[in-house]
């Protein structure tokens, strides 16, 4: 399936039917007097957040939604039928805008979450609600209220724990696939990853957490280049940032740099979040290698990074752990006092 994360639609509920003017005929009845009856009110259109979908795709093909008019009213005091509901059904961490892309009409953080986007128009009032002491045969009924019509825009953002970002080339398809049943496509050519890929990871049967890989950021991604930063948004709700640096380029501090820089432009306080920083592909390098390069990036960001592979599995799971821990404090269930405390995974 295609991944789709932004679509703009037309959204419109219906009309209220109008009252009937109607008056009771019946033989041997002298005075039947008005019984026009009201009419339906139009149907609503709403967003309600699903399981079972990560993509906006449905809504490529589909841009516009009315929802139903209301049926008019008839004589002997029937009422219309209310016209039928327009139901949008959206991934979980969708967000609707206004029609400017920047006014938050609602955000669909949860699944069975549902919110009026637009509301019917009420149906007109029949003649039988005129009649009076005076006015004994009103001949005149209200129309049924208009619906409101409005382009919105939808915005997916991935729910997801943990988000891996880094420059292409990374390792991060590779690192998602190694830890995870995902499958995302590898290849040795810069963004390979077009679209974000999700993945869940299974430490034990109580830890579990969801991992997010979107397409490598490069040098000016903020301003436009490359893929940009369109997709930095699947990664806004996670509790930390994996940085995963190439250990085999010629510059890792110059690399580390970059990522940081364009988080810092991107805003929405990805700057802030929790990083956990790890030198990939390690396994392609020697041990003395290895200290060359950990001991630049650590210069360069002021911390020591981990040493992973995806390859070999050398020190992911203790990248996992370290992760798992970020997302528990982020979750608030582990205390900050508790936050080193060791590998507390199910054992046989």
């Amino acid at each position: 399936m295609k991944f789709l994360d932004q679509a703009k639609i037309y959204i419109r509920s219906g009309n209220g039917g109008g009252g009937a003017v109607s008056f009771r005929r019946e033989k041997y009845i002298e005075y039947g007097g008005p019984d026009g009856g009201d009419g339906g009110r139009g149907g609503d259109v709403w967003v309600e957040a699903v399981e079972g979908l990560n993509t906006l795709i449905d809504y490529r093909y589909q841009q516009h939604f009315k929802a139903g008019t209301g049926e008019h009213g008839r004589g002997r005091n029937m009422h219309g039928g209310a016209g039928k509901d327009v139901i949008l059904k959206v991934p979980v961490g969708t967000q609707v805008l206004e029609e400017d892309k920047e006014t938050l009409i609602a955000d669909m953080d949860h699944a069975g979450k549902r919110v009026l986007l637009a509301q019917g128009g009420n149906g007109g009032w029949g003649n039988d609600r005129f009649k009076g002491p005076i006015n004994r045969a009103p001949k005149h009924a209200n129309p049924g209220q208009e619906g409101i019509e409005s382009w919105i825009w939808l915005r997916l953002k991935l729910i997801a724990d943990v988000g891996l970002v880094g420059l292409p080339n990374a390792g991060k398809s590779t690192f998602l696939a190694a830890v995870s049943a995902a499958r995302p496509k590898i290849a040795d050519y810069p963004f390979t990853t077009l679209a974000p890929n999700l993945g869940v990871v299974d430490l034990s049967p109580n830890e579990r957490f969801v991992i997010a890989d979107i397409p490598g950021l490069i040098e000016g991604a903020s301003e436009g280049a490359g893929l940009g930063t369109r997709f930095l948004g699947h990664v806004e709700r996670s509790g930390v940032l994996i940085h995963l640096v190439d250990a085999t380029q010629d510059d890792v501090a110059g690399a580390y740099r970059t990522i940081r820089e364009e988080l810092a432009a991107y805003g929405e306080g990805l700057a802030d979040k929790g990083e956990i920083l790890a030198l990939n592909k390690i396994d392609a390098l020697t041990d003395e290698e290895r200290d060359l390069k950990a001991a630049e990036l650590a210069e360069a960001a002021g911390r020591t990074p981990m040493r992973v592979s995806g390859v070999s599995g050398e020190g992911v799971r203790e990248l996992l752990r370290a992760a798992w821990r970020e997302v528990r404090l982020s979750r608030g269930e582990l205390a900050e006092d508790d936050a080193d405390e060791g590998d507390t995974g199910w054992t046989p």
